[in-house]
């Protein structure tokens, strides 16, 4: 019985609510550092249907679970609130 909650404890603890702050980019500019910030080529790309990112200015790069709660923020600077499970963000909430 002890083995199962420490499973179930690890569980709960990798798969984490916090607020991360970055950039919306799409997954192919991301790895760029010269391509952070550019708004326009991660509306341009994004909204052609490339899968969006946040890219932290230490060079971190997180999948996102739901695409359809990020893509308007395509090239903003915003602090995602969500469940991150080692490099996939879960959002729930937005802010720039």
């Amino acid at each position: 019985m002890k083995k199962v909650l420490v499973v179930f404890g690890f569980a709960a603890i990798s798969a984490m609510a916090a607020d991360v702050t970055g950039f919306v980019m799409d997954k192919k500019c991301s790895s760029n550092k010269a391509m952070v910030g550019n708004e326009a080529c991660a509306k341009k790309c994004i909204g052609g249907g490339a899968d969006a990112v946040l890219a932290t200015e230490d060079g971190k790069i997180y999948t996102i679970a739901n695409q359809d709660k990020i893509k308007e923020h395509a090239g903003h600077k915003v602090t995602v609130t969500g469940k991150v499970d080692g490099d996939t963000i879960t959002v729930e909430s937005v802010k720039m």
